[in-house]
């Protein structure tokens, strides 16, 4: 278990039923029932090497997890979760797997490895909202993690773009990436300019904050 699978489980209360959508090893879904950490936990996958990986492992940790070889929650049908984690993939991929997540589902526990402010709109626009985030390194990159619920959480521009972990070295690297690409930016492109600068402004203002 690293640091980012061990702050996902984080999110996980006793009473969630859990499908971990993306499940690649069921290195998080074996620590879950192993620890007693939820009330049920499911394995799904949309790779099928992968899920038969996850199948060896759980096999050999003499556990009980239903597993699925599934796109999201396309091909399965097991009313009883509460609870879904999509993690390691990116947000279009996120997205298109909340697209088909069915009501029942009232917590999605995510971590994207891109384009976080888009998500987040998109998130917000389809009535599901961030009700807690944190920054997370581990082997020298940050991963956010976001706990998404169906209760209404108000957001603006700058919670939406940047998140709201409230992790300075985290706000630290985004500023650094920003200052470099500054740099590489051509001259005669002032309009990207400009918005690299806002974006640097934007960032200091929210690090002083913290």
């Amino acid at each position: 278990m690293n640091q980012k699978l061990r702050a996902i489980a984080s999110f996980i209360d006793q009473d969630d039923i859990v499908l971990d959508t993306c499940c690649d090893h069921a290195y998080l879904a074996i620590y879950l029932k192993k620890n007693e950490l939820c009330q049920k936990v499911y394995a799904s996958d949309i790779n099928p090497n992968a899920l038969n990986g996850a199948k060896k492992n759980i096999l050999a940790s003499q556990l009980d997890i239903p597993t699925y070889l599934s796109d999201g929650f396309k091909n399965i049908d097991v009313k009883d979760i509460n609870t879904a984690v999509i993690a390691g993939v990116g947000a279009n991929t996120v997205i298109d797997i909340i697209r088909y997540a069915p009501e029942h589902i009232q917590k999605f526990i995510i971590s994207s490895n891109n384009h976080l402010g888009m998500l987040r709109k998109s998130l917000y626009q389809k009535g599901l909202y961030i009700k807690k985030e944190i920054a997370i390194l581990d082997k020298h990159k940050y991963y956010v993690i976001m706990l998404v619920t169906r209760e209404y959480v108000k957001e603006d521009r700058i919670s939406l773009k940047y998140g709201k972990s409230n992790h300075q070295d985290y706000y630290l690297s985004l500023l650094k990436k920003e200052q470099d690409v500054l740099q590489q930016i051509p001259k005669r492109q002032i309009f990207r300019q400009l918005e690299h600068r806002m974006n640097i402004q934007e960032l200091k203002r929210l690090i002083k904050r913290i």
